[in-house]
């Protein structure tokens, strides 16, 4: 999402999910480049793919059977790529589902920017902390967690099981137990047996709890400070044994693909997904949504499918069937087709939307990780070009600086295009604007060299604070004028095609009128349809009225028609 982070905050084309893409919003808080610019130095990379004084960029000749543009799209989040924000009940079987992986929480400040899970000693009334972020030896000597500076509590929680993990600090070193003397260290690159604990929860309460390491002793904090697993006593659970600890998650937790998968293992994953994906989107939504006034549809897919039905763990195999269905279904009622590349390998963003594992952001990293992205889209492209519904292929969703670097994008972007151009020479090519980056014009002069491309940003006024205040006409104003005047920024005469992806007529307004609420969405559709390329209603259905655009429609907040 835009200015959201549904499952944590995205800060659109100039973004501050949740998911609500968290279940979390995070907002995209688009383009006030000058309120929400940040700066980051990055990691140099392979050189950017040079940029040529380009043609001028004409649109490609699309079948008649296309939509017109601009269009007026809605978006099926939450079906092939979850989020728990969106369907709650999907998590609900998971056993000790509030451990599940544990991750980026909206508008946070730092790059690893994650929910903590915190342990403190029940004895010494100190902390388990890793000096640095890791690296070193894990100690026991803090009496507050809330030095950022100096160091970070155990971060990451990575879900082997119900009750088995490892535990990754915010320096990316796993926790295990040194070489000798059971003496708990943060120095693993990778999880191996020694890496792995079990969190014996209290039968009272449930965030008391021992850690069981994979010596068979329970980790405990000794008077010194150190942190030993060598304690071989049962408890009674108070406070005067050592092996006991006080564990408390800060922030909000990932509720995406990979945590449902992980959370319920592939057995109990794969029917409750299977009976997800036939039962969530059917055709007859489909008919609803072409009888509405809507001309496409944006699909999120995830990098998985390329690979089913055998996708690799902990994914379960079943979504491509669904995407097929998908296809017949707008031939059927001459509904466009945007697939969107939602979640990619190694996750653009730290949020649940792009199935980050733990809030960490991996993407773009390597020529490899750029490489096997490129293959997704070559499949997706390849499988779907002759349908006459395909009308775009959007290479990712919200790729978020500065993790994502410019040059990592523009390579992938330039590799993307051609692999959707080896089997389609009609289908658009959507490239998302980064969030974070402060300029929403950054991809203009690349983008304007390449036939059918298209500028995707996202517009949002829910979650960030600048919002929290604003009346029912600040509101609208804001849309009419700064979202209106970044959308005109980006659409110029012989660049790409302008695409406002994600937008919802949600506000932080409270008790707001029916009225007021037609008034907004209103607002709305009158600016965003000046993109030329037309704009995309997040989303179809949600547990929440107005982030549902079927519920918005049959309701009579949203009309399309006349």
């Amino acid at each position: 999402m835009g200015l959201v982070c549904r499952g944590g905050i995205r800060l659109g084309p100039l973004v501050v999910k949740p998911q609500p893409r968290l279940g979390v919003l995070v907002v995209l808080l688009s383009l006030c480049a000058s309120c929400l610019s940040s700066s980051f130095a990055h990691a140099k990379r392979t050189p950017r793919p040079s940029v040529q004084p380009p043609p001028p960029s004409q649109p490609v000749p699309a079948p008649a059977s296309y939509p017109a543009l601009p269009i007026r799209a809605v978006c099926l989040g939450g079906w092939l790529v979850t989020e728990g924000w969106i369907l709650p009940p999907l998590f609900d079987g998971i056993p000790n589902k509030d451990l599940l992986l544990l991750g980026a929480t909206t508008c946070a400040v730092y790059e690893q920017d994650g929910t903590q899970l915190q342990f403190k000693s029940a004895l010494r009334k100190t902390y388990l902390t890793a000096d640095q972020g890791g690296g070193g030896a894990v100690v026991a000597n803090r009496t507050q967690a809330s030095d950022w500076e100096t160091f970070k509590v155990l971060t990451h929680l990575w879900r082997i099981n119900e009750t088995t993990f490892n535990f990754r600090t915010s320096g990316n070193q796993f926790v295990g137990i040194g070489a000798s003397d059971g003496i708990i260290v943060a120095t693993a690159t990778a999880p191996r047996l020694p890496e792995t604990f079990q969190i014996v929860r209290c039968p009272f309460d449930k965030n008391r709890v021992r850690i069981k390491a994979a010596n068979g002793y329970f980790v405990q904090a000794i008077a010194t400070g150190e942190v030993i697993a060598d304690y071989g006593e049962p408890t009674r659970w108070s406070d005067f044994d050592a092996s006991v600890f006080l564990m408390t998650k800060v922030g909000e937790q990932l509720q995406g693909e990979y945590q449902l998968c992980n959370g319920y293992g592939t057995d109990k994953a794969t029917p409750v997904l299977r009976d997800h994906w036939s039962t969530y989107i059917v055709e007859d939504d489909f008919k609803f949504i072409a009888s509405s006034g809507l001309t496409a549809v944006r699909i999120p897919v995830g990098w998985w499918i390329a690979s089913d039905p055998n996708p690799p763990a902990p994914y379960v195999g079943g979504s491509l069937q669904a995407l097929d269905n998908a296809f017949k279904w707008a031939e059927k009622y001459k509904l466009g087709v945007i697939i969107d590349l939602h979640a990619a390998p190694g996750s653009q963003n730290p949020w649940e939307h792009s199935s980050s594992r733990d809030g960490t952001q991996e993407w773009g990293t390597t020529d490899a990780n750029i490489a096997q992205t490129v293959q997704v889209i070559d499949f997706l492209a390849s499988r779907y070009a002759t349908s006459p519904s395909l009308f775009a292929v959007e290479l990712m969703n919200e790729p978020r600086a500065p993790r994502a670097t410019l040059d990592s994008l523009i390579k992938y972007y330039h590799d993307g295009y051609n692999a959707v151009r080896k089997y389609s020479s009609t289908a658009y090519v959507v490239m998302s604007n980064r969030l974070s980056s402060g300029n929403s014009t950054e991809l203009l002069q690349f983008a304007s060299g390449f036939q059918g491309a298209v500028i995707d940003v996202h517009y949002y006024t829910v979650f960030n604070k600048m919002f929290s205040n604003f009346t029912v006409q600040q509101n609208i104003d804001f849309i009419k004028t700064n979202f209106s005047g970044e959308l005109t920024a980006v659409t110029t005469q012989n660049g790409p095609l302008t695409f406002v992806g994600e937008w919802v007529a949600e506000w932080n307004v409270p008790n707001a009128t029916k009225e007021e609420y037609q008034k907004y969405a209103t607002a709305q559709m009158n600016v965003y349809g000046q993109a030329s390329f037309g704009w995309s209603y997040w989303t179809v259905k949600n547990a929440k009225n107005h982030w549902d655009l079927e519920w918005m429609i049959k309701n009579g907040y949203i009309s399309l028609k006349g």
